[in-house]
């Protein structure tokens, strides 16, 4: 078969769509893929996606007579054009979608071509762009099943695959995962992050709370990724602090990160909580307070089972932080029970449940 897969620009799109092509090549290696992104994209390896790519314009359509508005509806126009060129020179027999707006053409072409679509929504609180193709898509996956309060009148679509993962993203040996970034065995090890672009507000809160604790070098260690904008603020504060840190702009191999640390402070993302529910992690977790408070659903999820606190991004300024992060430096029975409170799932392989529902379409 031919498959299209299409994405949006952010990590947490990318991502889960990487990890379906993987899954499909695996399972179907004669099938022929195409992934469709966003033009504004940084540029993917062709190597790294597996298949053939594609790109299209591709920017959200803000209402008001303003310069801003006629440029995001010539840009929808043009991406709809270029969406039927694309399904007809590769002509799919199916397509499958990990939202945002850049899906919306290609889901809308497909399913005025008659060809079977699939949307993916990784959120508890679905996107606009997946709440509208709900009603062209032949089946939702969705990554929690709380997502079916948001997706009316779709019941019999709606099936509960997990977010795909990249394969390895598996657990390793504490010790191992320590000696691989040349960290202690014995320190408190915090893992940073604020999602694949990095967080300015949680580099800055993590890096204030650590000079309020005392003698932070000598009881904890940190894993940070920080993006682009931040790394040399954090190499000079954790030199200031004499704390050892490994800081990184990116982070491939993520899984060492996890398997290292006992403790992750991030944004609450897609990703980040499926992976925190893969790797059993305790986590303090700041949901980015917009976006229609996504993030904040998806931290609740874990919350509820004890596996996360939350700490809102209002209260930052607080302090509150600084006194979490020293509760469980002090009191590591805590961070047991957290682990051990995840809840149990069947969607470890959400990659290879999702690529069954494509096959079950035919």
């Amino acid at each position: 078969m031919r498959i299209l897969v299409v994405t949006g620009s952010s990590g947490g799109h990318i991502f889960p769509a990487l990890a379906f092509l993987e899954a499909l090549k695996q399972k179907c290696p004669q099938d022929e893929c195409l992934l469709v992104l966003p033009k504004k994209i940084v540029a993917i390896n062709a190597q790294v996606a597996g298949c053939k790519l594609e790109y299209i314009p591709s920017s959200p359509v803000k209402p008001g007579l303003s310069l801003k508005f006629l440029f995001s509806v010539w840009d929808l126009l043009r991406s709809i054009a270029r969406s039927i060129f694309i399904l007809a020179d590769f002509g799919p027999d199916a397509v499958v979608s990990f939202g945002s707006i850049t899906s919306v053409p290609i889901v809308l072409c497909a399913w005025l071509f008659r060809v079977k679509a699939i949307i993916h929504e990784q959120n508890v609180i679905p996107g606009r762009a997946n709440k509208f193709l709900s009603f062209f898509a032949d089946r939702i996956a969705v990554s929690f099943l709380a997502t079916k309060e948001y997706i009316k009148n779709s019941g019999s679509k709606i099936i509960l695959t997990g977010n795909p993962l990249r394969r390895e993203l598996i657990k390793v040996d504490k010790n191992q995962a320590r000696d691989y970034f040349c960290l202690d065995h014995n320190k408190f090890t915090i893992f940073v992050t604020g999602g694949s672009q990095g967080s300015h507000r949680v580099n800055n809160s993590l890096l204030g709370a650590l000079r309020v604790i005392k003698n932070p070098g000598k009881c904890l260690q940190v894993i940070h990724i920080t993006g682009r904008q931040d790394y040399e603020l954090a190499v000079d504060t954790y030199k200031q602090l004499a704390i050892e840190a490994k800081v990184f702009c990116f982070l491939e191999p993520i899984h060492y990160a996890y398997s290292a640390s006992d403790l992750l402070v991030s944004r609450s993302g897609a990703t980040t909580v499926s992976e925190l529910m893969r790797f059993h992690l305790p986590a303090i977790m700041i949901p980015y307070p917009f976006a229609y408070q996504h993030q904040l659903a998806n931290a609740r999820i874990l919350e509820q089972d004890g596996s996360v606190v939350i700490v809102n991004d209002k209260d930052l300024e607080s302090g509150v932080l600084a006194e979490k992060i020293d509760y469980f430096i002090n009191n590591p029975d805590k961070l047991t029970g957290m682990r051990l409170s995840y809840p149990k799932t069947d969607q470890d392989d959400a990659a290879g449940l999702l690529v069954d529902a494509l096959i079950a379409l035919f």
